[in-house]
């Protein structure tokens, strides 16, 4: 009979004790959290050292630091970056790009392009990417990421750089696909990217695992030239790899194909791969898409 007695009271007494402790773990955890501070002041990764920003008169966007680098492996390039002027009356083509990085296909990373004519007639096309900004010596974690222990970055790059980055070198699969929207809301988007750019150059901020990553950091902007607002709590924004369905369900995709179709058709690598020394890297990845 006293044993019987006793365990259950013992067993509270654990419980209690327990909760104390994770009571207490959760407060150290909160205050250290709190106690981080954003900073553009550390010694950060080459690729990652240098900040865009934009300015505009008019319709006249002058983009400074688009990164352009020629790599001939993931962490061996030559950096070079270049300002460019954009003329907002001249934007045609949005589209979004999504890279899957794990054989988990929800872990992604995403990011928009946008395409202007050019005084030839020519296109030329500008990648918008949101990222954390890693130090020397870092790597993603999401669970890091959940501490903020990662500064927020817009990077905005060449395609040459963006894009051909990540077929060629990380061997990752990409999707590009367009997007069916108005000239103006492609130039609202695209100042309102930029201007989030020039915000941090100046007012640096966290990246975080569940509200401010490089998808749900697209989905505000989206959402600010959108009548009915996509949620920011589909399951599908936590797991970026899906977030193409998600265009796809709300008609933000310009096709007319089945998604599994779409989504075979808007993957580039082939195309990628068997582009040459002298052509136009952006022409040729889009062959798919006229």
């Amino acid at each position: 009979m006293f044993l019987c007695y006793n365990t259950p009271m013992k067993l509270k007494k654990l419980f209690k004790i327990f909760s104390v402790i994770l009571l207490l773990a959760v407060i150290v955890l909160s205050v250290y959290i709190l106690l981080q501070k954003p900073s553009n002041d550390r010694d950060w990764n080459d690729d990652q050292k240098v900040l865009a920003f934009a300015e505009r008169d008019g319709n006249l966007v002058t983009v400074h630091n688009i990164r352009n680098f020629n790599y001939r492996d993931v962490d061996d390039f030559d950096v070079n970056y270049y300002d460019k002027t954009f003329d907002l009356d001249k934007i045609k083509t949005l589209d979004y790009v999504v890279e899957p990085f794990s054989k988990f296909r929800g872990l992604a990373h995403t990011f928009l392009s946008f395409g202007f004519e050019n005084e030839k007639g020519e296109m030329d096309y500008i990648a918008i990417s949101v990222e954390i900004r890693k130090e020397k010596g870092e790597s993603f974690s999401p669970w890091r990421g959940l501490l903020n222990q990662f500064e927020l970055m817009y990077v905005v790059a060449d395609e040459n750089d963006a894009i051909k980055l990540r077929t060629h070198y990380r061997k990752d699969d990409v999707y590009l696909y367009p997007i069916n929207t108005f000239t103006e809301k492609k130039q609202l988007l695209f100042w309102d990217m930029l201007d989030r750019a020039n915000t941090l150059k100046d007012n640096p901020e966290f990246y975080n695992t569940i509200w401010s990553t490089c998808t749900t950091n697209i989905l505000d902007h989206i959402n600010k030239i959108r009548q009915e607002k996509i949620t920011k709590w589909d399951y599908r924004i936590f797991f970026p790899g899906y977030s193409d369905k998600i265009a796809y369900d709300v008609e933000l995709l310009d096709t007319d194909l089945p998604f599994d179709e779409a989504r075979q058709k808007f993957k580039i690598n082939d195309l990628a791969e068997g582009w040459q020394e002298g052509e136009n890297f952006s022409e040729v990845i889009r062959q798919n898409l006229k």
